[in-house]
C-alpha cells in the first residue's frame, strides 16, 4: 500500500481478464516458449507473484526459464499478502543465498504487487541483481487498481488490524513499517541493472499508468493484467532482455 489511488476508473473493463486461457493458448502454440537455444553462464532468476498470488501462477515462466538455461528460484509464497517490508526482508535474504551459490547477481522479475516487492529489493540490494522486469506492477501508485480489488486490499488490511498473521496492515501505507519500502518504489535504480516495466492499456486490474517506472525501459503489451506470465509477447521481451543483461554481464567480467 502506497501513495494515493489514480482512481478506479482508470483501468479497462474487468471483461478484459477473461483473456487469460487465449492468451495461455496462444504462449503454448508460439514459438516463443521453445527457445532455440540453452544459454550458458545464464544468471539465476528469482521470481516473484503477485497480489493474492503465490509461486504456482509462475508455474509456465518458470519451466521456460529453466529451459532457457537458467537457475530460477521461487518467493516460497503460497499467496501474496503480508506486509511488503516483511516480504522484501525474506525476499533479501533469498537473494543473498541464491547470489552466493550461483556466483553471482541475479535477475528479478515479478509480475503485479510481486514487481513492486522486486524492484524494491533491486534498490535495496544493487549488487546482488543484474536485472529487473516488472509485468503490470504499480510502482508509481501501489493503490491505482480497480475499484474490486481496492476493495479487497481494504478488507485485508482490516483484518490485518485486528492482528490476523500474515497480512499487511492499514500501517503499511502510512507507518514506520513500510516506509523504506515505499521509498525504494521511487528511487533510482542503479546504472547496471538492465531494468523493464512492461504494461498495458487494457489491463482491467492495475492503471498502466501507474506501471510506467521512470528509470526502466517501458515497453507495452497487449495483454490482460493476470495474464502477462504467459503471453507471448511478454516472452519475446524477457528473451530480449534477459541476452542483454547476460551480454552486460559477459562485457563487465571482461
Amino acid at each position: 500500500m502506497h501513495a494515493q489511488a489514480s482512481g478506479a476508473g482508470a483501468v479497462a473493463p474487468m471483461w478484459g481478464e477473461l483473456r487469460y486461457s487465449g492468451e495461455l493458448v496462444r504462449l503454448l502454440a508460439a514459438g516463443a516458449l521453445h527457445p532455440p537455444r540453452r544459454r550458458h553462464d545464464a544468471p539465476p532468476v528469482l521470481l516473484v507473484p503477485g497480489f493474492m498470488a503465490g509461486d504456482a501462477s509462475l508455474t509456465m515462466m518458470r519451466h521456460w526459464l529453466r529451459r532457457r538455461g537458467h537457475h530460477v528460484s521461487s518467493s516460497g509464497m503460497l499467496v501474496n499478502v503480508d506486509c511488503a517490508e516483511r516480504i522484501v526482508e525474506r525476499l533479501e535474504s533469498q537473494l543473498e543465498r541464491l547470489a552466493a551459490r550461483r556466483g553471482g547477481p541475479a535477475f528479478l522479475i515479478g509480475q503485479s504487487r510481486g514487481g513492486a516487492l522486486a524492484r524494491a529489493l533491486a534498490v535495496r540490494r544493487p549488487e546482488l541483481v543484474c536485472g529487473l522486469v516488472t509485468l503490470g506492477s504499480p510502482v508509481r501508485d501501489s493503490l491505482a487498481v480497480s475499484a474490486p480489488v481496492l476493495r479487497t486490499v481494504h478488507w485485508l488490511a482490516r483484518l490485518g488490524d485486528l492482528g490476523l498473521p500474515g497480512l499487511f496492515s492499514s500501517a503499511c501505507r502510512d507507518g514506520e513499517c513500510c516506509e523504506s519500502f515505499n521509498e525504494q518504489l521511487s528511487a533510482p535504480l542503479a546504472p547496471g541493472i538492465e531494468a523493464l516495466a512492461i504494461y498495458s492499456r487494457s489491463d482491467a486490474i492495475v492503471d498502466w499508468r501507474a506501471c510506467l517506472d521512470p528509470h526502466a525501459e517501458q515497453a507495452e503489451v497487449d495483454s490482460s493484467h493476470c495474464g502477462m506470465s504467459v503471453h507471448p509477447a511478454v516472452y519475446r521481451e524477457l528473451d530480449r532482455v534477459l541476452d542483454a543483461a547476460q551480454q552486460d554481464a559477459f562485457e563487465a567480467a571482461a
